[in-house]
């Protein structure tokens, strides 16, 4: 089993965190994705920063 990423506000995984989700570097809302460093970050940002979201197969969703 693979360790999950967390949010850094409130330690829950990407399914379960009910934080406001936007782009921790432009603020943009689309596309966001939780990543290792715990912060939400937008497709473009994640593909100029190379971060990696957690693999979709990680997800659970309830």
């Amino acid at each position: 089993m693979s360790v999950r990423f967390r949010c850094a506000d409130c330690d829950e995984v990407e399914e379960r965190c009910k934080c406001d989700k936007f782009c921790y570097i432009c603020q943009g809302e689309h596309e966001v994705r939780l990543v290792q460093d715990g912060c939400y970050y937008c497709l473009e940002c994640r593909e100029a920063c190379d971060y990696e979201p957690e693999p979709k197969s990680n997800i659970v969703y309830e």
